[in-house]
């Protein structure tokens, strides 16, 4: 055996080890090291062979380590981390061969879309990573981080009772369009036929099914006893900027209310209430679904947001709800952090909580993409129809003109929602007590019109233990216990 092979050898071994310890910035300076270009290709051999076996990008603990391996002047990425921009996130090339890498560092629970950029101008998948997501403009590769946990509700259950699709066309006068619109009834439907039914009405319907995985998301929450039974409306927009955003706005807003909703109210078994009525959207979708509730509250009082994009026309619809009369709307939400709309969401949530609104939210370490949305669909859904929910359509056939629903989630940790309905218009009161009946917290005592209604009860002043929740409508008294954990 030769000098040079007995070296090619000790190579290949010592980066094998290397590679066992995942000690990827300490395997680049082995190979800045080598002393030929055909000994870093050996050893880069070996890595990729290796890297095939756990998953490319490369991942050690925060750091995700992507890596190109083919001919190829140039090498970038593009993805949700960096706005889609591969101008500042170009692969360093190892002298000599066509090995490109680049390290990033994520949170670890981080999920992100990514393509590569090759030579300039060629935007690829990652040839190396077999983990792709469908976006808006076709398939990205995914980097999902350790600690991310993939959704299980997206996906098709073929042993679970799934709801029935019907379409129908709907004419608007106010936009001068027509609209296609597929319509969810849920797998009581057919059964349960003196049921009245929550409805959520979904901007970009289309996408939502496709992409969002919507249809399946409801059908597994369902079954899973997660979510109550509702009908889904799925509206596919003519042009989604000039309706959701732009010059068609308030007339889009306008069908919406006065035309689409009385048209699946004389079509189906929906409960006619505004408190069992859901409007959600993503991106532009949540800014006219923000206009939409605002404008119409009588119509919509829940209101969904998948990182709304406010922005247009000087920010119309922030300042609607944030600055304007305070309106009869529930909101619940979610965004990224890597998709620039999180601070503008941060401070949505925090000017419509002081100004008194419900805002059930959450930012997840993902981008603007349908990643994010199909995966916490769920969230916004369990936040307005959660599983135990009780149409107000049907509050005035309560016994005793009133019920007080278990709190959820329930244990809980520093915050919950405690839910209530009366049938008439009544004198209500609500405390908090201890199991010894010491009052912790007066959360309202006032004059409560017929409905549905949600308070967020913050205990992270509280230690950890069992409290009582007790209601007092017109005289009577009921009570439900809740525990806080810590």
């Amino acid at each position: 055996m030769n000098k040079i092979k007995i070296i090619l050898i000790v190579l290949v071994v010592f980066s094998n080890h290397l590679f066992s310890q995942s000690q990827f910035q300490e395997f680049i300076q082995h190979l800045y090291q080598l002393p030929t270009v055909e000994a870093k290709n050996t050893a880069i051999d070996s890595f990729m062979t290796y890297a095939g076996t756990v998953g490319i990008p490369f991942v050690e603990g925060e750091k995700a380590n992507f890596v190109y391996f083919g001919t190829a002047t140039s090498a970038a990425i593009a993805g949700d981390f960096n706005g889609w921009d591969p101008s500042n996130t170009k692969m360093t090339n190892m002298s000599g061969t066509n090995f490109f890498f680049r390290t990033e560092t994520f949170e670890l629970d981080a999920r992100l879309d990514y393509k590569l950029v090759i030579s300039g101008s060629n935007w690829i998948l990652d040839p190396e990573n077999p983990n792709t997501t469908s976006g808006g403009f076709g398939p990205n590769s995914e980097l999902a981080m350790p600690d991310f946990i993939q959704p299980w509700e997206i996906v098709y259950n073929p042993n679970i009772k799934h709801g029935e699709r019907t379409n129908i066309t709907v004419q608007s006068i106010a936009v001068g369009r027509s609209y296609g619109v597929l319509v969810y009834l849920p797998p009581s439907y057919k059964t349960e036929t003196d049921k009245n039914y929550p409805t959520v009405y979904f901007q970009d319907g289309g996408e939502y099914i496709t992409l969002g995985s919507a249809v399946n998301v409801i059908d597994n929450l369902i079954d899973s006893n997660k979510i109550a039974e509702i009908i889904a409306v799925f509206v596919t927009p003519n042009n989604r900027s000039e309706e959701y955003a732009f010059e068609k706005r308030h007339q889009y807003a306008e069908f919406f209310a006065t035309e689409l909703v009385p048209e699946i109210d004389s079509k189906f078994r929906t409960s006619k209430n505004a408190n069992d009525r859901l409007v959600m959207g993503d991106s532009y979708g949540g800014n006219i679904s923000g206009l939409i509730s605002y404008t119409y509250p009588e119509v919509f009082a829940n209101c969904g947001l998948h990182s709304a994009a406010f922005q247009p026309n000087s920010y119309e619809v922030y300042n609607l709800i944030t600055n304007g009369e305070k309106k009869n709307i529930k909101f619940a939400g979610t965004w990224g952090t890597y998709e620039g709309l999180d601070v503008n969401m941060r401070a949505f949530d925090s000017a419509i909580t002081n100004k008194g609104y419900i805002f059930n939210c959450s930012e997840f370490h993902e981008g603007h993409s349908w990643g994010l949305w199909r995966a916490t669909t769920d969230f916004i859904l369990q936040s307005i129809f959660p599983a135990g929910f009780t149409s107000v359509g049907s509050v005035n056939e309560i016994p005793n003109g009133f019920q007080l629903f278990q709190n959820y989630p329930n244990p809980f940790n520093l915050e919950t929602t405690i839910e209530f309905a009366v049938g008439i218009e009544s004198d209500v009161k609500m405390e908090i007590t201890d199991t010894l009946g010491q009052r912790i917290k007066l959360l309202f005592d006032e004059i409560k019109q017929p409905g549905l209604y949600r308070i967020k009860f913050d205990a992270s002043n509280l230690p950890s233990g069992v409290y009582l929740y007790t209601i007092s409508v017109n005289g009577k008294t009921e009570s439900n216990k809740m525990q806080l954990i810590k």
